[in-house]
Formats: C-alpha cells, structure tokens, sequence
C-alpha cells in the first residue's frame, strides 16, 4: 500500500517528539550529575552514561558541554520568565503582589538548582562558545524589566508600593532571593535551619510585601526631623 502525505507527515512530527524527549532527558541528567558531582566532574561520557544513550548521540543534540551548561541556564531563565509573565498579569489584574510572588516561588523552589544556575552563568559570561546565547539570556532579562518598570511605575502612582525608583522594588526582590538561596546552603546559618521549605516560604512571604508603601514612613519622618533640627525649622507629624 502506497504511503500518504499525511503517513510521511506523521513520521516526521513522531522522530521530532522523539528527538525532543531524549533531548530533554539529556538535560535532567545533566542536571542530576551537576548538582550530585559539580560542574568540573562531569563529562559527556558521564551525561551519555546516566541518560543511556550514546556519547555520539549526545553530539546529535549538543556539540560540547558547554552548550548543555548554556542550555540549562537559559532553560532556568525562561522559566522564571513564564512564572513572572504571569505574576505581572496577576498584579495587573488587581493582585499587586503577584509578580513577586511568582518570582520567589520560581527561584526558591529549588535551591541546587537555583544555586548551580548561578555558578555555570559566571563560568559562561566570557565564554566566546556562547555569546550568542548570553546575548540571549540578556535579552530576556532586560525584556522582564521593561515589564516590571511598567508594573511597579502604576503601582507606585496608585499608592500600593513605596514611591522610590521602579528598579529598587525588582532588585531588593533578587537580592532577597540571592540572600535565601546562599542561608539555605551556608554552613553556620543554614545548619540551623532545621526545616528549609519552611524557611524559605517565610523568605518568599516577606519579599511579597516588603516594598508595601509604609515601610518607609519612620524613616523618612526621623530624616525630616535631623532635618528640621539642623535648620531650626520645627515640622509638624
């Protein structure tokens, strides 16, 4: 019986699924091997092994390490994107603390990862192998931020977050969350940590609501007064 077009269509949209799942799989093993032996242990041979496939199937996929330490970075920078995207719509939609919300639960779902994420993007920075792709990962940063300054800008005018520069409320989120991922794993702090998951989500809840308008309000009270007292001009709280 002759072959359709739609037989030839079908095998090809099923090598595709194929291709893409053994890619994936690649991937999580990389992963696992990354977080469980650091990056300068693991080899393609060691990926090949754990995913079960050949090291020439491997190259199929990726022509060296470094493009699957690229992939992984990039991968992990798109899922916090999503997870943003989505947060900015909720804030936009009447929850203001959605985007920081989706934020958190993005980086501190899991810590190794989060960590490891880290440590290949500062091994990769300078890397000529993938400039392309760091070019890439800059480009989605700065598109979160475009966003972000238009969320937090609306924000500020309606009187929900403290009235300070967009990108002080997005960068006091990061560092929050790059102080929770280090206390997660440091040795003098984190040991005392006896539940983690628990410590974390006290992390991430304090970062929803810690540009709250308000916060600032003693401060800026005590500076009017030194003010005041300096110039011999009483105001009035």
């Amino acid at each position: 019986m002759p072959r359709t077009p739609s037989d030839s269509t079908e095998k090809i949209r099923a090598k595709k699924r194929h291709f893409l799942a053994r890619e994936k799989t690649i991937i999580e093993k990389a992963l696992f091997l990354l977080i469980r032996d650091g990056v300068d242990k693991v080899t393609v041979s060691a990926i090949s092994r754990e995913a079960g496939v050949g090291k020439g199937t491997i190259y199929k996929h990726f022509l060296t390490k470094t493009e699957i330490l690229m992939r992984i970075v990039l991968d992990y920078e798109r899922h916090i994107t999503e997870n943003l995207r989505r947060g900015i719509e909720s804030a936009e939609a009447g929850d203001p603390g959605a985007a920081a919300r989706s934020y958190f639960q993005a980086r501190l779902a899991d810590p190794s990862l989060d960590r490891l994420v880290q440590l290949l993007e500062a091994r990769l920075h300078d890397n000529d192998e993938v400039t392309d792709k760091i070019d890439e990962l800059h480009a989605l940063r700065r598109s979160n931020v475009d966003a972000l300054n238009s969320m937090l800008a609306r924000l500020i005018d309606k009187g929900v977050l403290e009235d300070v520069p967009p990108h002080y409320h997005y960068l006091a989120c990061w560092a929050l969350a790059q102080g929770a991922v280090e206390a997660y794993f440091n040795v003098s702090y984190g040991a005392a940590v006896e539940d983690k998951k628990d410590f974390l989500n006290f992390i991430g809840n304090i970062g929803i609501t810690m540009g709250n308008r308000g916060q600032l309000r003693d401060e800026k009270i005590a500076n009017s007064s030194a003010s005041a007292n300096k110039t011999g001009i009483n105001h009035p709280v």
